[in-house]
């Protein structure tokens, strides 16, 4: 280690690397740590449509690449390294990957989430192409097809009666005899003509030729198996997945005040110890989107460069 940066951003995807812009351009010495590639969650989107400006029909990693080409231009430096220790007490933070140290004056942690995997085979080779994990982000893509949601829980319903204003029609798999959503959004499914439900079910394998056509689930209390075929002309059909998600703050626990293991902020991205941030998908908040992650980067800048200032 020989530079103390300004700031360290660790996260590169919409809200990592928004902030980098904002802290870049602001002219503060910026680095931007990220463990794999720029983008994030997007970079697996075969389309982003729903970001302001963005071009249609742009898949996630293109937009992610010019995100981070950004990023460079107003002087932000980019690493890959994985971050496996925090010490951020301090007016200096230091983070240690393998072999390195890196110190800055003030840290934005932009680790976000992930969603839980099925772990079925195809599900891999199908993300993408009729299997997704946020409705908001793919519903559009499905209009008048049959689509199936995994899950049981609240996002999954809620999902689903979102998925009821493109699809012909929504089937939810759920692996028990009833579901564990809150009793008001049932409600709101069960009364919904185009949802339904197949009980104590499982999906076992995702098959088709380029695009997903057939879901393969099983009972789980006969066996018996059934393969969902597409019924539509296009061939094709839909798989959105919500059985849970994981947000990336393990290694934060006892550090940083956490809730159901996201990260709590003020709205100003500020967290429980000072010069510290967080923004995008690891923290808090109602909405998670492409949209509200670029947000909560330039926030957390904006507040970044005020506590180097001695304003914050």
């Amino acid at each position: 280690m020989d530079k103390i940066y300004d700031v360290i951003i660790v996260g590169g995807g919409p809200a990592g690397l928004s902030a980098a812009i904002y802290a870049g351009r602001s002219n503060l010495a910026t680095l931007l740590i990220e463990r794999a590639g720029e983008g994030g969650q997007i970079a697996t989107s075969s389309s982003v449509e729903n970001y302001p400006g963005g071009f249609v029909g742009e898949d996630g990693a293109v937009l992610a690449a010019r995100m981070a080409e950004q990023c460079k231009g107003f002087g932000a430096e980019i690493v890959y390294a994985e971050i496996k220790e925090y010490s951020l007490e301090g007016e200096v933070k230091r983070l240690k990957a393998y072999g390195k140290e890196f110190c800055g004056r003030t840290v934005i942690i932009a680790t976000g989430n992930s969603p839980t995997r099925l772990g079925v085979p195809g599900e891999a080779e199908f993300a993408g192409r009729g299997v997704s994990y946020c409705a908001t982000c793919d519903g559009p893509f499905f209009k008048d097809i049959e689509i199936y949601v995994a899950g049981g829980g609240d996002s999954a319903v809620e999902e689903a009666i979102y998925l009821t204003r493109f699809a012909k029609k929504v089937t939810v798999i759920h692996r028990r005899d009833s579901l564990r959503a809150s009793k008001s959004i049932q409600d709101e499914a069960m009364a919904n003509e185009k949802i339904s439900f197949m009980w104590d079910t499982v999906i076992k394998e995702l098959k088709g030729k380029g695009l997903l056509d057939t879901i393969v689930a099983e009972n789980v209390k006969t066996g018996e198996i059934k393969e969902l075929h597409a019924t539509g002309e296009d061939g094709m059909t839909a798989l959105f997945v919500f059985v849970g998600m994981k947000p990336e703050t393990e290694i934060f626990e006892g550090i940083l005040d956490l809730e159901n293991g996201y990260i709590v902020t003020d709205e100003e991205m500020r967290t429980n110890i000072a010069g510290v941030f967080a923004a995008g998908d690891v923290r808090k908040k109602s909405l998670r989107q492409v949209i509200t992650a670029a947000a909560d980067g330039a926030i957390a800048a904006a507040n970044a460069d005020r506590c180097l200032s001695g304003n914050v």
